[in-house]
C-alpha cells in the first residue's frame, strides 16, 4: 500500500512543468499510483480502479464541474469494448455448463495432446485463421479462442492456482501473446489498424492498402507466428509436456459424451452465429452489439441462467476494473498530458540522425501504452502528434515510419493486463499470476519491439527508401 502512495507523492512534490496545469499535474501523480497499485495489488484491481476514478472526479482533477467529473468518471462503462470483454466471459460460461468447450477440447486433444507444445500451435494458428476477417481481436481471441483454450488445461489437471503451471499458464500466455502478433499482421486484424490508416492518409497524405500493410508486416509476422509458441515453451515451460495417455483417454470420454445434446447444439449455433456476423456483418453490426444478441440469446435460451451470470465473479471483476481504468487512461488526454509529453519528446530529439530518431519515435510511441487501456484511444491521440513530428524533419523515412507505428499497435497489446481488450479475460482466467503477467509483458513486449525495429525498419527502408 505505501509503495503506490509515495510514488504519487514523490511526483507531486516535484514542481508542475511548463505547458500543464496543476490538475493535469496532480492527474498525473494518481494516474501512476494507480498503475503501481495494479501492479503490487494491495488491492483488488477493481478496487484500485473505483478508488482512482472516485478520487479524481471528487477533485475535479479532469473536469471542474460536478456533473461533469461523475460524467467522465463513469464513461468507462459506456465503453462498446468493457462490455464485449464481459460477454467474452459469458461465452466462456455458455461453453462450460453445457458442456460444448469440454467436448471440442477433447477434440484438439485427442488430435494434438501428444505435445503441449503442440497445443500451443494450435492456438495460435487458430488465431491466425481468424484474424484477417475479424477486426475485434476482443471478439476473436477473448470470444472465440479462450471459452475452447479454457477448458484444454483441466483435462491434465491443470486449474487456476496451485496446478495452473501443469499447463493452463502456457496455454493462456500463448493464445494471448498470439494474438498480439495476428493483431498486428493484418490491416483487418484490429480495428484500431483501420483507424491507423485512415490518421496517415489525413495527416500525411500517404494511402496504404491492405496488401501492402500484410507484405510489410510479413518478415516479422512469419518469424513470430513460426516460433511464439516455441519461445513461450522455453522462457515459460509447462510442468505436463507430453503425455502418451491423455489423448487416447481424451478418445474415450468423447466416446462416453455421446451425441450433441440440445444445449450443446444451442451455444454452438449461437457461437456460430456470433462468429459468422463478425466476420461477414461488420460493417451491418457492431462487433459489441453481436456480442450482446448472443448474450441475450444464450439467456432465453436458457443456455446460461441469470444465476450463473450473477454467480461468474471474474467477469464482473474485469468490466469494473477495465472500465474505470479506460475513463483514467482517457483522462490523461483530456486534460492534455499525452500531448505535452509527446511534444517534449519530439523537442529533446533534435539534432539526432534521422533514423535513429525515427526507431526512437517507434519505441517510445509503443512504450507510452502503459498509460493507455485502449489501443484505439491510444492511436487516436498520438499517431497524429507523432506523424506530425516525422512529416516537420527535412529527410525523414515518412512511409516506413509511419507503418511502424500502425504494425506496433497490435503488438503492444502484450504489454499489461488493461493493454487491450483480450487481456482482462486472459488475466481473469487465474491461470496467469500478477507478477507472471506483467514480468511477461514487459519480456514479450520488448522481443516485439526489437523484431519490428530490427528486422521492420531496414527491411522497410529496402522496400519503401
Amino acid at each position: 500500500m505505501l509503495v503506490p502512495l509515495a510514488i504519487g507523492a514523490i511526483i507531486l512534490l516535484i514542481p508542475v512543468p511548463a505547458g500543464l496545469t496543476p490538475a493535469a499535474w496532480q492527474f498525473f501523480a494518481l494516474f501512476a499510483a494507480v498503475v503501481a497499485a495494479l501492479v503490487l495489488e494491495p488491492f483488488p484491481g477493481a478496487v484500485i480502479g473505483l478508488a482512482g476514478v472516485t478520487l479524481a472526479a471528487a477533485a475535479g482533477l479532469v473536469e471542474a464541474k460536478p456533473g461533469d467529473a461523475i460524467r467522465w468518471a463513469l464513461s468507462g462503462f459506456t465503453d462498446l469494448t468493457v462490455w464485449l470483454i464481459f460477454v467474452a466471459f459469458m461465452f466462456a460460461l455458455g461453453y462450460e455448463k453445457t458442456g460444448l468447450g469440454k467436448r471440442v477440447s477433447l477434440g484438439l486433444v485427442k488430435l494434438l495432446g501428444r505435445r503441449t507444445l503442440g497445443l500451443g500451435y494450435a492456438t495460435t494458428l487458430s488465431d491466425l485463421v481468424l484474424a484477417p476477417f475479424m477486426p475485434s481481436n476482443t471478439a476473436r481471441s477473448g470470444g472465440t479462442i479462450y471459452p475452447v483454450a479454457r477448458n484444454i488445461p483441466t483435462l491434465y489437471g491443470s486449474e487456476p492456482g496451485e496446478t495452473s503451471r501443469k499447463m493452463g499458464s502456457y496455454i493462456m500466455w500463448t493464445a494471448f501473446a498470439g494474438q498480439a502478433v495476428t493483431s498486428s499482421m493484418f490491416l483487418t486484424g484490429l480495428a484500431p489498424n483501420v483507424l491507423a490508416v485512415g490518421l496517415i492518409a489525413e495527416t500525411i497524405g500517404l494511402n496504404i492498402t491492405w496488401s501492402e500493410w500484410f507484405f510489410g508486416f510479413l518478415p516479422i509476422g512469419l518469424l513470430l507466428i513460426a516460433t511464439l509458441p516455441l519461445v513461450i515453451y522455453k522462457l515459460y515451460p509447462p510442468i505436463i509436456k507430453a503425455s502418451d495417455e491423455v489423448p487416447a483417454w481424451a478418445g474415450k470420454e468423447l466416446q462416453k459424451l455421446g451425441r450433441l445434446s440440445v444445449r450443446e447444439i444451442t451455444m454452438l449455433g449461437l457461437a456460430l452465429l456470433a462468429l459468422g456476423l463478425w466476420i461477414f456483418a461488420r460493417d451491418q453490426i457492431n462487433a459489441t452489439t453481436v456480442a450482446l444478441v448472443s448474450f441475450a440469446l444464450m439467456l432465453l435460451t436458457r443456455v446460461v441462467t441469470w444465476d450463473d451470470v450473477l454467480g461468474n465473479r471474474p467477469a464482473w471483476n474485469a468490466l469494473v476494473w477495465f472500465a474505470t481504468l479506460v475513463a483514467m487512461a482517457g483522462g490523461l488526454s483530456r486534460v492534455g498530458f499525452v500531448t505535452w509529453f509527446a511534444d517534449g519528446v519530439a523537442a529533446a530529439l533534435g539534432g539526432v540522425p534521422v533514423v535513429l530518431m525515427a526507431a526512437i519515435l517507434v519505441a517510445i510511441f509503443f512504450i507510452v501504452h502503459y498509460m493507455f487501456a485502449s489501443i484505439t484511444a491510444h492511436a487516436a491521440a498520438l499517431l497524429p502528434v507523432f506523424l506530425g513530428v516525422g512529416a516537420a524533419i527535412p529527410d525523414f523515412p515518412l512511409k516506413p515510419y509511419a507503418l511502424l507505428l500502425a504494425y506496433s499497435l497490435g503488438l503492444m497489446g502484450v504489454l499489461t493486463p488493461y493493454a487491450t481488450g483480450p487481456a482482462p479475460v486472459y488475466y481473469g482466467s487465474g491461470y496467469i499470476g500478477r507478477r507472471d503477467f506483467w514480468l511477461l509483458g514487459l519480456i514479450f513486449g520488448a522481443i516485439f519491439l526489437v523484431l519490428l525495429l530490427g528486422i521492420g525498419m531496414p527491411y522497410l527502408l529496402a522496400l519503401h527508401g
